[in-house]
């Protein structure tokens, strides 16, 4: 999705940028790991297919992709290193004909270091912010694998429901539809959202 391609958004653990070219080589060794592999139901690629991936999400109007920092790292690094502070992606899918309005969302905190830490979190919900107030989305869904508990514990925590689960696929479908109480409460979870201008100042 070009909507985002020059926009990050700032918070107090995390900040999120616009997934790039650059960013392509960390991102395919994450995705060598058989656990991230099952957890996200992806096919390892070649660095090639990968690079085709990334230019492809940037075109495709039906995805929103930002790669998430480690605020901490970034902010501390004496030369401002993007690649260093990788920790992640979030990702929304707008892949419901029926409802456009209709998001799938989705997180990866792929190293081990960065996890329990809340960084998670926050990502999520600026994303859901970001969708919300940029985006029009007015219900969020999820699809997470039954063995990912700490995602599921997450999305539970957060107001998602489940609507449905797959033997077949081993995942189940959450959903939260954004009414004024939701809406009121990603607003609450999010008072360090900062939009700036991508690429950041050095």
């Amino acid at each position: 999705m070009k909507i985002n391609e020059f926009t990050a958004i700032l918070g107090k653990k995390s900040v999120l940028v616009p997934y790039e070219e650059k960013h392509v080589l960390k991102y395919h060794e994450w995705m060598k790991s058989e656990e991230l592999q099952q957890l996200t139901a992806s096919e390892p690629l070649t660095v090639e297919e990968e690079k085709i991936m990334q230019r492809n999400w940037r075109e495709d109007d039906n995805k929103c992709t930002f790669i998430i920092l480690d605020a901490e790292l970034y902010k501390t690094k004496d030369t401002v290193n993007e690649i260093d502070a990788m920790v992640g992606d979030v990702n929304l899918f707008f892949n419901d004909p029926d409802d456009p309005s209709s998001a799938e969302i989705e997180i990866m905190i792929a190293e081990t270091s960065a996890r329990g830490k809340g960084l998670g979190k926050e990502a999520l919900f600026h994303m859901m912010r970001y969708g919300m107030e940029r985006l029009n989305v007015s219900r969020y869904t999820a699809k997470i694998s039954l063995n990912n508990l700490p995602s599921l514990n997450m999305f539970h925590k957060i107001g998602f429901k489940e609507v449905s689960r797959s033997e077949v696929f081993q995942e189940v479908t959450l959903e939260l539809p954004l009414d004024g109480q939701t809406k009121n409460e990603i607003l609450s979870k999010t008072e360090s959202f900062k939009l700036e201008s991508y690429p950041l100042p050095s």
